[in-house]
């Protein structure tokens, strides 16, 4: 019998082989899921409507392979000549009309996906799939009753624009509704059967796209008589006078369309990607729900930058390691300069490392480039038009191999153990949705609401102590035993509590645990959010601050000192193995602090910076005079006893070229 794909036999076992690469290492023999071939960098691939070649796949993927990359994941797009208006002005390139495209989930597409797949099995990268064509979800077959909804307006319409099938536009599907997402799955899990064989894939989605402004008025059938069942009173009075002007019914009005959103969409995600044998890979940034919960569902979070400040990381890394989760990934390098594609092609290597050393300490471990555009053999002259450009061609091929040995050793090292843990924060969810929308300074593309806690930080005094965020849903999970709050991989010594708000249901579990005899920090005293008070809680919060536990002053109840102590501390991240063995990685100086956009040459640095930091882990202080050294950031290799070891990092990109930022402002 011939087969198909005979370049399927023996994936699994060359796969298994190299799945060493991953970098974890347990002395207890505790199993942990190798997601990927290796800790190498995968990218985002941008399949552009056009015929796709097995020959211009082969090339390409061997491509990957030779720079070092460690897999892609196929996004499909639109056809060039759908902005041929901005790519003629903005790049001097004219694309003519293309039809030859593989329609959209036929035979000939599942075949040519299928092929790819098999191919990157065969020489050891890893392939994953976005879940439909571009984003937000949407698909042909979504219809009206299926599509999303907003309250007051029948007509209100969105509809992706940008997919494989244009002229053809799709529908943004109804993320409050299980049936929606049924429907739009089954077509698009249909067609991706064959390219599931082999190695397991992960099925990507991207973060919440829907309309600025729309998240507080998303609606679906049914929603307000839900909503009275639950709350008790009547929603639809101020849905028609508008959610801005009552914001506690803005908080039970979010808390029940995260019920909504959570079951309608991101469980039946999960388990979508279960029945078709593969990984759940998901952004949940800007969705109407208790991102950090969301983020909990599914089997790889990913985080996003540089869209988004990389600070923001911190949140899904805290809610992976809570949840037991070992692998951060990141759509890494987004419009890195500016939106949508300043300085294309004019990258420089040291501004990416600046930015991925900035995610590595706040947690991220594999990193997902925003990409690779799909070129032909022989070419190299197409791209997207929000991108960094990686591929053939561009300002970082030269440098690119050792750039993503880099990038690939790192991730190996952050992907030991479990995240070190000291210090929990309560996150300011329920400030974000009494606040409502952003100053307009803080608007941009697909941001608006502060519950999409975007800009959030660790107080300075809490920095030297590894903190991570923790919401209502870990508390709630977690136990108080041997003098520690425990939950997922979580060990914390003490509460920090620094909210204007806090659901009541969090405060009885703060008050429970407080009195089992977890230390608390409580800075101010919270209200309470909802229209429809408890009439307790005031008792409540006096009964938590009279216990001897519960204090203002963080040094009063916190019992050790910190992981890192120092005059001026750089961004950090720290990865504890079973034996005791930590970790520690100390991001170079450039990587402090990062905000979108970052000018080209930013990165660039003259001399070594010396910090005299001092280290207590395993009841042993060491300090060590610590250089930066140009471009480089630091690994620390601190075992149980003996030595601290310097590990080997190195990689010296050339000195950038500094460019003043340029503002671009361009509209489709």
């Amino acid at each position: 019998m011939k087969l198909k794909y005979p370049l399927l036999i023996g994936t699994i076992l060359l796969l298994t082989v190299m799945g060493c690469e991953q970098g974890f290492s347990h002395s207890n023999k505790e199993e942990v899921i190798a997601f990927y071939p290796s800790s190498k960098p995968c990218t985002r691939w941008w399949w552009f409507a056009t015929k796709i070649k097995e020959s211009d796949v082969k090339h390409q993927l061997d491509w990957a392979k030779k720079n070092n990359f460690g897999g892609v994941e196929i996004a499909w797009v639109y056809p060039l000549y759908r902005y041929q208006k901005m790519y003629a002005k903005k790049y001097n390139r004219y694309y003519p009309e293309d039809t030859t495209a593989q329609k959209w989930l036929s035979p000939a597409w599942s075949d040519i996906v299928a092929y790819t797949k098999s191919y990157a099995d065969s020489i050891g990268l890893a392939c994953d799939f976005t879940f439909g064509s571009a984003w937000p979800v949407a698909g042909s077959n979504i219809d009206k009753e299926h599509s999303t909804q907003i309250y007051g307006d029948s007509s209100f319409n969105q509809e992706l624009t940008f997919a494989w099938s244009w002229p053809t536009n799709q529908k943004v599907i109804n993320h409050l509704d299980k049936n929606a997402f049924a429907r739009f799955s089954l077509p698009i899990g249909n067609a991706l059967k064959s390219a599931l064989r082999g190695s397991k894939s992960a099925l990507f989605t991207d973060s919440w796209e829907i309309k600025l402004n729309a998240t507080n008025k998303i609606w679906t059938p049914g929603f307000d008589s839900t909503f009275k069942e639950s709350f008790g009173y009547n929603l639809i009075p101020y849905m028609e006078s508008g959610l801005d002007s009552f914001p506690d019914v803005r908080y039970d009005y979010m808390l029940h369309l995260d019920e909504y959103v959570t079951n309608g969409f991101y469980k039946p995600y999960v388990e979508k990607c279960k029945e078709l044998g593969a990984w759940s890979r998901v952004q949940c940034l800007s969705s109407p729900t208790d991102v950090m919960t969301t983020y909990s569902l599914v089997d790889i979070p990913e985080t996003e930058s540089m869209l988004n400040n990389p600070n923001y990381s911190r949140v899904v890394s805290s809610s992976a390691c809570l949840a037991s989760k070992r692998l951060i990934s990141s759509e890494t390098f987004t419009c890195m300069y500016g939106f949508p594609s300043t300085y294309l092609r004019q990258e420089q290597t040291a501004d990416l490392k600046m930015v991925a050393d900035a995610m590595f300490a706040q947690g991220v471990n594999h990193h997902f480039y925003h990409g690779m555009p799909y070129n032909p053999e022989g070419s190299d002259s197409i791209e997207f038009f929000a991108t960094t450009y990686f591929g053939p061609g561009g300002s970082l091929s030269p440098e690119l191999p050792a750039f993503n040995s880099y990038i690939g050793k790192v991730s190996g090292i952050l992907q030991k153990g479990k995240t070190y843990s000291d210090v929990a924060m309560y996150i300011p969810y329920e400030d974000g949705v009494m606040k409502g929308a952003y100053p307009a300074e803080k608007q941009r593309v697909w941001v608006w609401g502060e519950y999409e806690l975007r800009y959030i930080n660790p107080p300075k005094e809490v920095e030297g102590y590894h903190p991570l965020w923790i919401n209502r849903h870990f508390l709630e999970k977690a136990k108080f035993k041997n003098d520690k709050l425990m939950v997922g991989d979580a060990q914390f010594s003490l509460l920090y509590v620094d909210v204007n708000y806090m659901d009541i249901r969090s405060l009885k579990r703060v008050l429970q645990l407080a009195k089992e005899g977890l230390p608390i920090c409580l800075k101010q005293h919270p209200k309470e959010p909802g229209k429809i008070k408890s009439g307790v809680f005031s008792d409540l919060i006096n009964q938590l601050v009279s216990l001897r536990n519960v204090s203002k002053d963080f040094q009063q109840v916190i019992a050790h000192s910190p992981l890192i102590q120092g005059d001026s501390l750089p961004e950090y991240w720290c990865r504890i193995e079973n034996d005791g063995t930590a970790y520690l990685f100390l991001a170079q100086w450039s990587s402090k602090n990062l905000k979108y956009p970052v000018y080209s040459g930013q990165s660039f640095m003259r001399a070594s910076q010396f910090k005299k930091l001092t280290f207590n882990l395993n009841g042993q202080e060491r300090t060590l005079n610590i250089e930066f050294k140009p471009y480089q950031s630091v690994i620390l290799k601190i075992p149980r006893e003996g030595e601290v070891e310097f590990v080997d990092i190195t990689f010296n990109p050339k000195d950038p070229i500094i460019r003043k930022r340029e503002e671009q402002r361009m509209h489709f």
